[in-house]
């Protein structure tokens, strides 16, 4: 998002509350609505924090217009055209899936591609496990007569122990309200295996985390630090360097340290 911002873009960030409440009623909704507060607060932080400029952020609450009348009409409109087998795949990598499921999950993918149309926005962007719902939103809208829109995606990037990053494994994933002692102790803790760079949680945080967060705050590098064994600091500028020089064994990760015979960052 603030790669959008500093390239000019005009974002709006969709605070999908009532989504949140319909995917398997995972919260109640006074507690989505907390929530939604705490993530308006945090993104407009976390994008001050690497220096872009908000001017043309726009962050919407779901609610504010997936109440109308005109919204629902467009719900009850295209629940009558998409098939539950359809509903369901465009939601299988994004809403709770269970044998008993209530009908709530298969609407939210039925809101998800209207906010397309409601937020009037050319493009929507999310995580590649967005994709069968980025696809039902092009074969959906035109049926409503709406045109259909862009679709941008980014990876998911895998947990401090490699493979999926899980909310049930907090050691796998750095939380936004961690300390800076809790966020070095999970560091320490991460699996990163010698001279494998795929699912490497680490290399992933310095590709997708600290890389570009750098380049936005001015200069984009990563330095390996490695005076401790008089050798001269390592500076690189792109990720494929670091993974070359990983797979070579030029610099490794070892005990959780990060210096000649690990990292030091």
């Amino acid at each position: 998002m603030a790669q959008f911002l500093a390239a000019g873009c005009e974002l709006t960030v969709l605070l999908a509350d009532i989504h949140g409440f319909l995917d398997n009623l995972k919260a109640p909704l006074e507690l989505v609505m907390h929530r939604a507060e705490f993530y308006r607060y945090t993104i407009s932080t976390l994008l001050g924090a690497v220096g872009v400029s908000t001017e043309k952020l726009k962050i919407v609450l779901g609610s504010s217009y997936q109440k109308s009348a005109e919204y629902v009409m467009d719900v009850y409109k295209m629940a009558s055209i998409i098939s539950e087998h359809d509903a369901k795949k465009a939601g299988a990598e994004i809403v709770k899936q269970t044998d008993n499921a209530p009908l709530s999950g298969l609407l939210y993918p039925i809101l998800q591609v209207l906010d397309e149309q409601y937020l009037d926005v050319d493009a929507q962007f999310g995580g590649v496990d967005q994709r069968k719902l980025f696809i039902a939103a092009k074969e959906w809208l035109p049926k409503l007569g709406y045109k259909e829109r862009a679709h941008l995606m980014n990876p998911m990037v895998p947990g401090l122990h490699g493979g999926k990053m899980s909310s049930s494994d907090p050691d796998s994933k750095i939380d936004l309200l961690d300390s800076p002692e809790t966020v070095a102790k999970k560091i320490k803790k991460a699996h990163a295996a010698p001279q494998v760079t795929e699912d490497n949680g680490l290399l992933a945080f310095i590709e997708y985390v600290l890389l570009p967060a750098s380049g936005l705050r001015g200069k984009k590098e990563f330095k390996v630090e490695r005076e401790r064994d008089g050798l001269e600091t390592l500076v690189y500028e792109d990720i494929e360097k670091i993974r070359e020089d990983y797979r070579n064994d030029i610099v490794s990760i070892t005990s959780g340290k990060w210096g000649a015979e690990g990292w030091g960052c």
